[in-house]
Formats: structure tokens, C-alpha cells, sequence
């Protein structure tokens, strides 16, 4: 009886002290379970701090401002005053090119529209007085050779001989042909200056420009492009208008120097005919003889 009695009573004891480790591991657990579910809540809103510094929100903020105000006339007002004064002095330059261009294109046009009609004048004169009176009316290079040509033979009316004022003549054509060669040069030199030596003034605004942005850089101690870029888009800015002064130049330039060809060419075909007139005057007697010294009055 005693043993039936004690044999559940051993098992309940056993059971009791199995169950007791079960019994303390689950609190724990349960302990570990409850501060692993409040991590996840937590960690982003941690993660912006570690994504984006508030430094790096103000610099991307100004940056943004900047890159708005990359025009070419912000550039210019921010830029170094030496850079400021080599892309002034360029637009100076430029605009002496079209004040050229337009000055020549008109003194150009003139003279030849002019010096065509008067040797279209003259094609049927037989004699310097002649041709004289066909271009009184037009101031022409044509009707400086036919008074170069009359005034030689007025003021060699006295000498014997007229085998000298061809010579003489000549030379008197020479330099008028010099003259008008030199007028219509006036201000391609200028052209030239400015095609050749634009470039390089530009380059050297960009050079100047590019090292105050190193310069700032080593004092920003920062590589960001967004504090970078504006610096060197306003020394590239410089460059732009060296060739926005250049190009325009060596191209006027070009065309005047073709179109001053053609007109000398003009001139060269009017000193010849006024020689071949003054050569049929002397030749028929005409020097003293036909009035030759009353047309030159």
C-alpha cells in the first residue's frame, strides 16, 4: 500500500522538475522576442542622419541656385574683373569689325559702281579733252588719270619735245594707283589684328579664369562640380568671345582683300586707258595743237 502510494508521487515530483527549465526558458524567450520587434520601427528613422549629411543639403541646395543662374550675362557679372575686362575689350573688337564692315562694304560698292560707269563712259572717246567731259560728272579714278594726264601735257608745253610726258605721265598714274590702292586698304590691317590676336586674348581670360577656380578649390578644399562648374564656365565664357571676335574678322577680312583685288584691277584697266588716250593725242599732234592745256582748265 505504501508503494502504490509513493509511486505517483515520484512521478508528479519528476514531472514537476522537468517542466521547470521549460518553464524559465520561455520568459526569456518571450523577453528576447519583445526587444527584437521594436528594432525594425526604430532603424529608419536613423537611416536618413546616415544617408545625407545636413552639410551636404545645403551644399546641394546652393548648387541648385548656381546652376540656375549660369547665363551668359550672370557669368560676366560674376566673373574675375580681369576676365571682365578681356571680354569687354572683345566686344570692343567686335564691334570695331562690323563698323568695318559695313563702312567698307559701302566705300566699296561706290567706287566700283562708279568707276564702271565712267569707263563705260569714255568707250567711244577719241581724245583726252573728250573723255574729260564724258566723267566731269563722276569723281571717279579714271577722272584723276584723265587730269594727271592733261595737267602733264599743260605743264610740258613749253619743252620741245614730247617723248617724256608719257614717261612722266606715267609715273603720275603710278602714284595715284598707289593712292587709291592704300585708301581702299584703310582698317583691313585693323581686320587683321583682331582675327589673328583675338583667340589668344580670349585664351588668356580662360587661363586666368581656370586658376582662380583651382585657387578656390584649394581653399574650399572640395571637388564638388556643383561649386566647380561656375568658375570654369565663366573663364570658358572668355574664350567663346574670342572666337565670337575672331571669326567674323578673318572672314570680312578675306572678302575685302577679294573685293579690293577687283577693284585695283578696275583702277589698273583705267590708268590704261587714260595712257592709251593721252599716246593718240601726242601721236596725232594734239599735245599743243587741240587745246590740250585749255581742257585742263
Amino acid at each position: 500500500m505504501k508503494i502504490s502510494r509513493f509511486v505517483p508521487c515520484l512521478s508528479l515530483a519528476v514531472c514537476l522538475v522537468l517542466a521547470s527549465p521549460v518553464m524559465a526558458q520561455q520568459p526569456a524567450a518571450q523577453s528576447a522576442a519583445a526587444a527584437a520587434v521594436p528594432a525594425p520601427a526604430t532603424a529608419p528613422a536613423a537611416a536618413p542622419a546616415t544617408l545625407l549629411n545636413p552639410d551636404d543639403t545645403t551644399t546641394a541646395k546652393g548648387a541648385a541656385g548656381v546652376i540656375h543662374e549660369l547665363s551668359p550675362l550672370s557669368m560676366f557679372l560674376s566673373a574675375d574683373i580681369v576676365v571682365k575686362l578681356v571680354m569687354i575689350g572683345l566686344a570692343l573688337a567686335s564691334l570695331t569689325t562690323w563698323t568695318i564692315c559695313f563702312a567698307k562694304a559701302r566705300e566699296q560698292y561706290v567706287a566700283q559702281r562708279r568707276l564702271k560707269a565712267a569707263l563705260d563712259a569714255i568707250t567711244n572717246s577719241h581724245s583726252l579733252a573728250e573723255a574729260r567731259i564724258a566723267t566731269s560728272s563722276k569723281k571717279t579714278a579714271l577722272s584723276l588719270f584723265l587730269a594727271a594726264a592733261i595737267h602733264e601735257v599743260r605743264m610740258s608745253s613749253g619743252i620741245p619735245s614730247e617723248a617724256g610726258i608719257k614717261e612722266r605721265a606715267a609715273s603720275s598714274f603710278a602714284e595715284i594707283f598707289r593712292r587709291e590702292a592704300r585708301r581702299m586698304r584703310n582698317g583691313m590691317g585693323l581686320l587683321a589684328t583682331i582675327g589673328a590676336t583675338s583667340p589668344f586674348i580670349g585664351l588668356f581670360g580662360t587661363v586666368w579664369g581656370i586658376m582662380n577656380s583651382f585657387i578656390g578649390i584649394s581653399k574650399s578644399q572640395t571637388t564638388n562640380l556643383a561649386v566647380v562648374a561656375p568658375g570654369i564656365a565663366e573663364a570658358l565664357l572668355a574664350t567663346a568671345c574670342g572666337l565670337i571676335a575672331a571669326i567674323p574678322a578673318v572672314i570680312i577680312y578675306n572678302h575685302f582683300a577679294r573685293s579690293t583685288k577687283r577693284y585695283l584691277e578696275m583702277v589698273s584697266q583705267a590708268s590704261g586707258t587714260a595712257g592709251r588716250l593721252l599716246s593718240r593725242d601726242l601721236d596725232r599732234g594734239h599735245g599743243h595743237a587741240a587745246g590740250l592745256p585749255h581742257a585742263a582748265e
